[in-house]
């Protein structure tokens, strides 16, 4: 159905769509190739949530000869207005010929409309060319506009043994410089950045995302404290800078607005015995536009995350050394009666990151 040449122009579309990975939050990440007579004409990729979509830049570098010519995009143009103007109907004011699309667009506002209008005009539409591809590249918008829920990463480094810190919580550093700078890069993809107040109080860590040269990238994600009882110091470095939300399980007045004066927001999400509930709060963080979840915590909220079925991918980071069972682990998980009811991951990717191996893994 699909010649060499429609994938590798797709592949090229995936590839401009890559550009706005820490970028295009709420909206997906889409590229489109625009191409007339085996030759790239016009190319674009979908920058920040208001600008115009790759489409829009695509058909602006190509000009007339987008007239007759293949399109390929990553996702299903739009068919609705937003803060832009429907891509299917600039596809169609322009004249192209066919349209390969990669993925349809979960979005109850397109979802299937973009492709029925571009039929109706004539307009030969194929789909599903590098569809595994597209999917990954927006896995949490699928998340989000599928199950309600944002796509949750849960990074974790520690030592071959499994142990992210000394007993006493010292952890800086059990990973090498190049595998902080890894972790860095997942960072920046994100909407958001999740941990817990026993985190803050221990690393009084900043949770921003920067640059490969320590600087603050342009946009940060929202950081998300749960903090149960709203314990976390108000001179806190996280509070410094950026949108910060804490989620408590109820709220306190008095530390409520110590928290808010130093412009953070206080959420309450009660759960059970005084916890914060996290499907709860992850339900709302969907509601917010938040795609994709990138969870730094210690064992507790990470058990929590665990076993409540809340995580959907592990990002580990394993540095060659160990640390022995006094060290801290993991995951705060209850007690297995049976090797069955341990928990399956399916690892999809390896690789050595500097002196350190980072393995990406998903629930089997």
């Amino acid at each position: 159905m699909f010649s060499a040449a429609d994938h590798e122009f797709m592949a090229r579309a995936l590839r401009l769509a890559a550009r706005g990975l820490a970028s295009t939050t709420p909206n997906p990440r889409v590229g489109c190739v625009i191409v007339r007579d085996g030759r790239v004409v016009g190319e674009g990729w979908h920058e920040r949530a208001g600008q115009p979509h790759a489409e829009v830049f695509a058909l602006a570098a190509a000009g007339e000869a987008a007239r007759g010519a293949e399109v390929y995009v990553t996702l299903e143009p739009c068919a609705h207005y937003g803060r832009t103007p429907p891509c299917a109907e600039a596809l169609r004011a322009a004249g192209v010929g066919r349209v390969v699309v990669a993925l349809d667009d979960p979005d109850p506002r397109v979802a299937g409309r973009g492709i029925a209008l571009l039929r109706a005009a004539g307009i030969r539409v194929e789909t599903g060319l590098l569809a595994d591809e597209a999917r990954e590249l927006n896995i949490g918008f699928i998340s989000r506009l599928t199950r309600a829920r944002p796509w949750v990463r849960l990074k974790m480094a520690g030592s071959l043994d499994g142990r992210t810190a000394l007993a006493d919580g010292r952890s800086q550093w059990i990973t090498g410089a190049a595998a902080r700078a890894d972790g860095q890069r997942w960072r920046a993809r994100a909407c958001a950045i999740l941990s817990a107040s026993g985190t803050v109080l221990a690393d009084d860590p900043q949770l921003s995302a920067r640059a490969d040269d320590g600087s603050l990238l342009p946009r940060q994600p929202l950081k998300v404290i749960v903090d149960s009882q709203l314990r976390t110091p108000t001179h806190a470095r996280l509070l410094a800078s950026g949108q910060i939300l804490f989620a408590c399980a109820e709220r306190e007045p008095s530390r409520s607005a110590a928290l808010e004066a130093r412009a953070a927001e206080v959420l309450v999400v009660p759960g059970v015995a005084g916890k914060v509930d996290l499907a709860a709060l992850l339900a709302e963080l969907a509601r917010r536009g938040v795609n994709e979840v990138h969870v730094e915590a210690g064992q507790g909220l990470a058990g929590a995350l665990m076993s409540a079925g809340l995580v959907d991918e592990f990002l580990f980071y394993l540095a060659p050394c160990l640390l022995g069972t006094t060290a801290q682990g993991m995951f705060a998980l209850p007690p297995l009666g049976d090797l069955t009811q341990r928990p399956l991951l399916k690892i999809r990717d390896v690789r050595q990151v500097g002196d350190d191996l980072r393995i990406v893994a998903r629930s089997a």
